[in-house]
């Protein structure tokens, strides 16, 4: 699980589907991402980034 990922989106008191929304993509597949279940493209992983204020790099360190 990425909890800092999840920490990010509730300080910003944002639903998944409200990041999901914003970054092009579908709940689920948001959900998988910051459940730790699927890696997000670096297309993908720019927009969240860019959502929800980070880094997107974060999600391709180990």
């Amino acid at each position: 699980m990425r909890y800092w990922l999840k920490e990010l989106r509730k300080d910003l008191n944002m639903s998944q589907l409200q990041v999901a929304q914003l970054s092009g993509i579908h709940r689920v597949h948001y959900t998988f991402i910051e459940n730790g279940r699927r890696r997000p493209s670096p297309q993908v992983a720019q927009r969240i980034g860019k959502v929800l204020n980070f880094d997107w790099t974060l999600f391709f360190i180990d």
